[in-house]
Formats: structure tokens, C-alpha cells, sequence
């Protein structure tokens, strides 16, 4: 009898339970018990600002110590989605922006090619994407036929920014197109002697030194002259952004990044004032802009 009776008080625990998610929109697929059995919220976030989010979660948890927030794992629902500027979504909080540049491998057979020359919006789209119209410079050279374009296919990729910026759509990329987080970008490169991608800030520079990950090297773009050096593979990551944030460069791409929510859950949006609050002071420490 003590057993059923157990059994009995259980499923009943269970039901409550189930009974207030469903009033506070949380997902029961999305609940993960925490260290002390409590209600773990999870935030999915690409690669590139998954270093800011671990950030946040580590700092809310110095002022709410009851309350535990994780990185999702795998592909199944969260509370939060980290997005890019996106129409699909309905409620999105916006805490900053993130640039992309177009980069090639260090000391490769493309940064050969490429050496030297700066890029308009013009002549990178030709680089990029398919078209027929070439300059008599393209044409003479041929330099740009002989390279292979790597660009991100995940649903995350910065890909879409990056075309939209000159008028194109992600499906129209020369080359190939790379699955996954937008880091294998990096390692297509790495491979390819004749390849060239684009990246988010925080996955090209290394958040420690400032500088461009050593094996990375920036395509030369058609800037103001005083701030070439900034776009150089000699520029700091900090120099870039307050280059970025001071002068608008219309051959950089710029999207602005935000959360997406999924549930009314209270705690989760004490977390999101937060963000706004305070969170957004370590936006270029990891590689990202100021909304403006």
C-alpha cells in the first residue's frame, strides 16, 4: 500500500509540474535538471557568439545563484536562440551586431593572387558569386576563375549577411558550400591552397591576442586610406571595431544579432533585462559591435 501510495503522489508531483510549464510556455523537451535538481534554461548560439553568451551565463550566475542557465546540446528545442537580424522571428531582444570579412589562408596560393589589390563591392562580388560580369581586369588576370569560394550551407551561417550585402542570395555562391558551423570555414581554407571564405569578427581573430588567428589572412578591401592599416592582417581585432563602429564601409557586411525567445518563462526574462542591462558591455571583448 505505501508503494502505491508513493506511486500515486509521484505522478501527481509530475502532473503539477507538467501543468505549470505548459502555463509558463516551457517546453518539457527543453527542460534540463541542473547540479541542486533545478530547472536548467538553455540558450543555442553559433559558434561565433558562443564565447559571449558563456560569458553571460557565467556573470547572471554571480547575481542569481538559484537560477542556472547552459549552452544547448545538440539539435533538439531551447529556451533562447541567438539569431541573426531575421524576419522569421517574431520576438527577438537585439544586444549588438556582428561584422564579416572575407578571408583566404595565410601565405596561400589565393593570398598570392590577391595580393595587393583592394576589392570594391564590384569586383568582390564578382570574386563570389556567379556573374558574367567581368572587368577587363578580371578578364586579362583570370585570377578570380582559379579560386574556389567556401561558403557556410548551415541555417546559423553568417552566409546570408554576407550576400545580402551585395544584393545576392546565399544560393547564388561560386564554389562550394560547407555544412556545419561556420568555423569549418576556417579549416576548408586550411586545405585549399586556392580558397577563399568569409567569417564573423570572433571567428577569425583570436579573442586572447587581438590579432587574426595565425593561419588566417584577410582579402584587401577598398577602404579610406587612413584605415587600411585597421583592415590589414596587421590591424587588432579592437582597431577594426572602432573602425567598424566609426565609419561605414559598404563593402563590409553587418548584421545585427539578437535573441530569439521561446517561452514567457519569468526567470528567462529577467535574464534577457539583464542582457540588455549589462551583458552588453562585453560585446568587444568577444569580437562583436554595439548596436547603434
Amino acid at each position: 500500500m505505501k508503494k502505491i501510495a508513493l506511486t500515486i503522489a509521484v505522478l501527481f508531483s509530475i502532473s503539477i509540474s507538467n501543468i505549470w510549464a505548459e502555463g509558463n510556455g516551457v517546453n518539457d523537451v527543453n527542460e534540463v535538471k541542473g547540479t541542486n535538481n533545478t530547472t536548467v534554461r538553455t540558450i543555442k548560439a553559433p559558434r561565433f557568439a558562443r564565447p559571449l553568451v558563456e560569458k553571460w551565463i557565467k556573470e547572471y550566475a554571480k547575481t542569481q545563484p538559484g537560477v542556472e542557465f547552459q549552452i544547448a546540446k545538440g539539435q533538439g528545442n531551447s529556451d533562447l536562440n541567438v539569431v541573426l537580424d531575421d524576419k522569421n522571428f517574431s520576438q527577438i531582444v537585439y544586444f549588438g551586431e556582428t561584422a564579416v570579412l572575407p578571408i583566404t589562408a595565410r601565405s596561400s596560393e589565393a593570398a598570392r593572387l590577391l595580393e595587393g589589390k583592394h576589392l570594391n563591392n564590384k569586383k568582390l562580388k564578382q570574386l563570389y558569386f556567379l556573374n558574367e560580369d567581368f572587368d577587363e581586369e578580371v578578364k586579362k588576370n583570370k585570377a578570380f576563375e582559379t579560386i574556389t569560394v567556401y561558403s557556410g550551407s548551415n541555417a546559423t551561417s553568417v552566409a546570408s549577411s554576407f550576400a545580402h550585402n551585395f544584393g545576392e542570395e546565399s544560393s547564388n555562391f561560386r564554389g562550394k558550400r560547407i555544412s556545419g558551423d561556420d568555423l569549418f570555414l576556417n579549416t576548408a581554407l586550411a586545405k585549399d591552397p586556392l580558397g577563399v571564405s568569409f567569417n564573423a569578427l570572433p571567428n577569425i581573430f583570436d579573442l586572447k591576442s587581438r590579432h587574426l588567428k595565425e593561419n588566417l589572412s584577410l582579402v584587401g578591401l577598398d577602404v579610406k586610406k587612413d584605415l587600411a592599416n585597421s583592415f590589414s592582417d596587421n590591424g587588432t581585432l579592437d582597431e577594426l571595431l572602432t573602425a567598424l563602429e566609426n565609419s561605414k564601409e559598404s563593402e563590409v557586411a553587418i548584421e545585427k544579432v539578437g535573441i530569439s525567445v521561446n517561452t514567457t518563462d519569468d526567470e528567462v526574462n529577467k535574464f534577457l533585462e539583464w542582457v540588455l542591462a549589462q551583458g552588453t558591455k562585453y560585446n568587444h571583448e568577444y569580437g562583436l559591435l554595439n548596436l547603434k
